[in-house]
């Protein structure tokens, strides 16, 4: 039987691996402009504010929800952070309030 304290105790740690695999995957919309312009008129973010919103848990989810919304995509971020794709759902997850475990190897 699992002990739920030290599964609790872990939660900020894995809600920061989910950060980070947010973060890799929105450093990888960055580098395509083409994902990058449509992602940012989807949101209506501004270029400009993308630092300050990324410290938010609710736009690193919708940053791999839009991933998430395009296979290619998610194979393509995934494969960029040596992930598997249910890795980057997982976090997804995390980021919108449920809880998540990486998978560690």
């Amino acid at each position: 039987m699992r002990d739920h304290r030290s599964a609790k105790g872990d939660r900020p740690a894995r809600a920061e691996a989910a950060a980070a695999l947010a973060i890799t995957a929105l450093a990888y919309l960055a580098g395509d402009p083409e994902h990058l312009e449509r992602f940012l008129a989807l949101t209506g973010i501004s270029p400009a504010d993308i630092r300050a919103a990324a410290q938010q848990p609710d736009f690193l989810a919708g940053v791999l929800d839009y991933v998430a919304g395009d296979e290619a995509l998610l194979r393509a971020v995934a494969g960029h952070a040596g992930i598997a794709p249910e890795e980057l759902d997982r976090a997804r997850h995390m980021l919108s309030g449920h809880d998540w475990q990486r998978d560690v190897p």
